[in-house]
């Protein structure tokens, strides 16, 4: 290779050498001058105080390290509040896109209205049993029907009996004799006297009227208007002493057997006003009033019956009929209350989200009373007037979880290498003191501060471009 060659060769490589050290000069910048690039904008900004990076409400005038050893956070002129614990803060948009809504809290009287299901059934006090108390033969069944109604005094049935013809035929022999003697024998007519009274004592307990005495057959009458609610023999059947043949019921009047859950059923009490509907009967709601508590708790379903009792004129209300009960407590003085929708319970507490300010909410934790409606008293946490909310409070409290878990974790993440750790010594400003912010300019400028970097042409010698001998 001739000279000329060679000397043009090791120009070449010194112009490519120089290249690419200009172009990583531009690559590596000086970090001091990033810095002051970067902290232009914070610079222009007034720091008017720093806080607590973990949300605790202390704040510092000057920068400082918490006892885990993270820096307080400046806080600049301009810039929003920092809410306080337990409080979310959201933007308007966010605001409508979630559809929050609020209301007041209100003093007045509380109103509780019990709803629950109910059933009809036969009022146990309108009930009729017929039972003969002597054996015998049904002869005639003229309530041969279950469901049939019968009038006051109608004929149910005739019957049989050996003992009835037997007692009525000592009656009868006894009256006549005593007749027949009173005059010839007064002795013999007062012992047949006592005889037939025996008789007559005997039928009476038997049920046997004056007007039946002389008939061999007894015809059995209904008590009252009724419906016969259950046959238990036919035409010609025989039935022993005691046995009941049919049973009745009067169904002018019903009752309806109200299951009400154990934490309302305090406040109930007989003579109180109750409401049925069903959808057997719609556009009708029959108005009756409270008979009688249960003092007992039903161990299945932890509920207590309530009996009411309906007029039931024209018969619509059916025995076996499932409704609706409405049951008003009598109302309280006037309470503080809010919507039932305003309540979160989460098993241990009772919160609602109150309105502190525009975009605002914070937790409180409230003491509950008395339901009432769609409303519920309000015994400690609430003042009257202030707004809680009463729509998506559920989805304003994940808000809040989100947000508790963002910030604990931004905490640790923006400090996660303790200032002083670092090999490099830190900045100071002019005036001697430490910046707090220039760890961090460092590391926003560059994101692979602290790593180790190739070095710069100027720094390293470049490589021996004397060929000559080869």
């Amino acid at each position: 290779m001739t000279r000329i060659q060679t000397l043009s060769l090791t120009i070449g490589v010194a112009l490519a050498a120089l290249a690419v050290g200009w172009m990583a000069g531009r690559a590596t910048q000086d970090p001091s001058s990033v810095s002051a690039l970067s902290e232009a904008p914070a610079a222009e900004r007034k720091v008017l105080y720093y806080r607590n990076p973990m949300g605790l409400p202390d704040t510092s005038p000057v920068p400082k390290k918490d006892p885990m050893g993270m820096d307080y956070v400046a806080v600049y002129a301009g810039d929003a509040p920092p809410a306080a614990p337990g409080t979310v803060v959201l933007a308007p948009d966010k605001v409508q896109a979630l559809g929050v809504r609020t209301e007041a809290v209100k003093r007045g009287a509380l109103a509780a209205i019990v709803r629950t299901s109910g059933t009809v059934a036969v009022d146990e006090t309108r009930q009729y049993a017929i039972a003969p108390r002597f054996e015998g033969w049904v002869e005639r069944l003229y309530a041969n029907q279950t469901g049939m109604r019968v009038r006051a005094g109608q004929p149910l049935l005739s019957v049989y009996s050996p003992q009835l013809a037997a007692a009525q035929q000592e009656y009868r022999l006894a009256d006549e004799t005593a007749r027949r003697l009173a005059a010839s024998d007064p002795v013999s007519a007062a012992s047949m006297s006592r005889l037939r009274d025996a008789a007559r004592t005997r039928l009476r307990n038997w049920e046997v009227s004056d007007t039946q005495l002389g008939k061999n057959g007894l015809v059995l009458s209904a008590p009252a208007d009724a419906v016969v609610i259950e046959k238990l023999v036919v035409q010609g059947a025989r039935f022993e002493a005691g046995e009941t043949i049919l049973r009745l019921a009067d169904l002018s009047t019903v009752w309806v057997i109200a299951k009400v859950p154990a934490a309302q059923a305090a406040g109930l009490k007989p003579g109180q006003p109750a409401r049925f509907e069903t959808v057997a009967l719609p556009g009708q709601v029959v108005e009756g009033e409270v008979t009688f508590v249960q003092p007992v708790i039903d161990a299945m379903t932890r509920t207590v019956d309530v009996r009411i009792a309906l007029p039931n004129p024209n018969g619509d209300l059916r025995p076996g009929l499932y409704g609706t009960v409405l049951l008003e407590e009598p109302g309280s003085g006037p309470v503080l209350s809010v919507p039932r929708s305003a309540v979160l319970d989460s098993g241990t507490r009772q919160l609602v989200l109150v309105e502190t300010g525009p975009g605002r909410f914070a937790s409180r934790d409230v003491s509950l009373g008395r339901r009432g409606g769609d409303r519920i008293e309000i015994l400690d946490g609430l003042a009257e007037g202030e707004l809680v909310v009463v729509s998506a409070n559920f989805l304003i409290d994940a808000e809040s979880n989100l947000q508790s878990a963002l910030e604990g974790l931004g905490g640790h993440a923006g400090h996660g290498t303790p200032a002083g750790s670092r090999g490099d010594p830190q900045p100071e400003s002019g005036d001697g003191t430490a910046d707090p912010h220039a760890g961090h300019a460092d590391a926003a400028a560059d994101p692979h501060a602290g790593h180790s970097m190739p070095a710069t042409p100027e720094e390293t010698a470049p490589p021996s471009t004397d060929h000559e001998g080869h």
